[in-house]
């Protein structure tokens, strides 16, 4: 369970966030750009990540084998990091705690810290484009809409995203180093 040291922490840094968090989400109120958000979220869920995943051994042959086993490998580590972070540190999600916030679609669990999207999108770009270059066009503006929809949509504190991106680069950086 979370200290009371730590939950006044959260406590500050979500006033101080709400602005933002307020801000972002108007976007919400818009039903074509909730949608597009929607999607980017959805594709963000994981089908988009694992169909790269499968596709990289296609594409690139037997230089995609290694690649796809360590996005593979971190896929797994990142779920478990983010599920025992989520479960410790039970920060409820922007929707929740401020009542002007809209949840632009469902989330796919309770707690909002840290964003597993992004430090998913984070850890398979990495990983993806520091073997193919040339798939940085699409993955990094990719990566950048799930980040950017999971506070657009109510979902996720900015730290949160934060937090995922910079967990999603260590794993990257150590399924690298790993190989």
């Amino acid at each position: 369970m979370i200290s009371s040291r730590d939950a006044t922490l959260f406590q500050r840094v979500d006033a101080l966030e709400q602005r933002l968090c307020l801000s972002l989400n108007r976007g919400c109120h818009r039903p074509a750009v909730r949608e597009v958000f929607r999607v980017a979220s959805r594709l963000g869920d994981g089908i988009f990540w694992y169909l790269l995943l499968l596709l990289v051994p296609i594409l690139y042959g037997e230089a995609g084998l290694l690649p796809a086993a360590q996005m593979g490998a971190m896929a797994l580590v990142g779920i478990a990091v983010y599920k025992v972070l989520k479960e410790r540190l039970v920060r409820e999600r922007p929707y929740i705690t401020f009542e002007h916030i809209l949840a632009g679609t469902p989330p796919l669990d309770r707690y909002s810290f840290p964003s597993g999207h992004t430090l998913h999108a984070v850890s398979f770009t990495t990983i993806a484009t520091s073997h193919f270059p040339e798939l940085g066009f699409v993955l990094v503006p990719f990566a950048a809409m799930v980040a950017a929809s999971r506070v657009v949509l109510g979902l996720h504190y900015p730290t949160d995203v934060l937090a995922g991106a910079a967990l999603g680069g260590a794993l990257a950086m150590v399924g690298l180093a790993a190989a």
